[in-house]
C-alpha cells in the first residue's frame, strides 16, 4: 500500500477510536437501540424491523475490529520502542531490546529464567517469593481491634 492511503488509515482508525472511546458514543449508540426498540410496534416487529439492527451491529463489529486492531498495534509498538529506550540508556541488559520479536519458545524461556532469578533474589533477600504460575496468596485474617477502657 502506498505511504499516501497508509496515512490516511491511520489517521482516520484514530480519530475513529479516539471518537468511539468516549462516553458520548456510547451514549448515542444506548439512543439508537432504545429508539429501534421503541420504533418496534410501528413496524409490527416484523423480520425486516428485526434485520436492520443485525445487519447494522454486524456491520459496525466487524469493521470497528480492524480499526481497533490497528490503533493497539500502534500503540504496542510504541510502548515497545519507549520501553527498548529506557533499556537502551539505563544500566539493563541491553540483549532485552526487541524480546517481543522472539519466538514463543525463546521468550518463555526468558521468562522462566528471569522468575528463577526473582526467586533467588527474593530468597537471598529474605523477602516472600511469588511466581507468576502460582496464585497470589491471600491476605491474613485482620486482628480484631482492642477494646479501650
Amino acid at each position: 500500500m502506498s505511504g499516501k492511503v497508509t496515512h490516511l488509515f491511520t489517521q482516520f482508525a484514530t480519530d475513529i477510536s479516539r471518537l468511539t472511546g468516549r462516553p458520548l458514543a456510547f451514549v448515542t449508540c444506548c439512543v439508537l437501540v432504545l429508539l429501534w426498540a421503541v420504533s418496534g410496534p410501528l413496524f409490527g416487529f416484523s423480520d425486516t424491523w428485526q434485520l436492520v439492527i443485525n445487519t447494522s451491529t454486524t456491520i459496525v463489529t466487524f469493521l470497528m475490529v480492524f480499526l481497533i486492531q490497528n490503533t493497539q498495534n500502534r500503540d504496542n509498538n510504541a510502548l515497545h520502542a519507549k520501553l527498548d529506550e529506557l533499556i537502551r540508556v539505563s544500566k539493563a541488559h541491553n540483549s532485552f531490546i526487541g524480546i517481543e520479536n522472539l519466538p514463543d519458545k525463546e521468550l518463555e524461556e526468558i521468562l522462566t529464567e528471569l522468575d528463577e532469578a526473582s526467586t533467588r533474589l527474593r530468597k537471598e533477600s529474605g523477602t516472600p517469593s511469588r511466581r507468576r504460575s502460582q496464585p497470589k496468596a491471600k491476605a491474613p485474617a485482620a486482628k480484631p481491634a482492642r477494646k479501650r477502657a
